[in-house]
């Protein structure tokens, strides 16, 4: 079956779902976005996301606790994450949860993302140094959580 036709029964649906699910964890919204994408007829979507969500194999908390940890490794801060999460539909109950584990790590974050593109030194040249604010802001970090890690320098 090509992705341009539409997938006719509600097993179809349900089986293209769980594929996607197989690969990895998904919001509910981002579901509904690839099942319509792959042409699954729209009158099957809702029942289909119903029952994956009554039989756990979507769970939005899951999904934001998994893609945080995810952007957490790759260096993103939590103003970059919490939108990325907003725009994949998760409500901000799911989100604070997801979140909470690394409320006292962001800092630190930040410095590491900090060193790990511009060096552990503490750059006195201006613009140098606001590039680095850019660069740490483009990432998703707060504006105190940037001071920090701009104002950092190993002793």
């Amino acid at each position: 079956m090509t992705t341009n036709q539409s997938s006719g029964t509600q097993s179809d649906a349900w089986n293209r779902a769980l594929r996607l699910l197989a690969r990895r964890e998904h919001s509910a919204l981002e579901l509904r976005q690839k099942l319509t994408r792959k042409g699954v007829d729209p009158e099957w979507i809702d029942p289909v996301l119903e029952r994956l969500l009554e039989e756990d194999w979507l769970n939005e908390s899951r999904f934001a606790e998994s893609f945080t940890r995810s952007r957490v490794v790759r260096g993103l801060g939590p103003y970059r994450i919490r939108k990325e999460l907003q725009e994949r539909g998760v409500g901000e109950r799911d989100i604070e949860g997801a979140m909470a584990p690394f409320d006292d790590g962001w800092f630190d974050l930040a410095i590491e993302v900090k060193e790990r593109k511009f060096g552990a030194e503490r750059e006195e040249d201006f613009r140098q140094r606001a590039k680095q604010q850019r660069f740490l802001q483009y990432r998703g970090f707060t504006h105190e959580q940037i001071r920090a890690a701009v104002e950092h320098h190993n002793s």
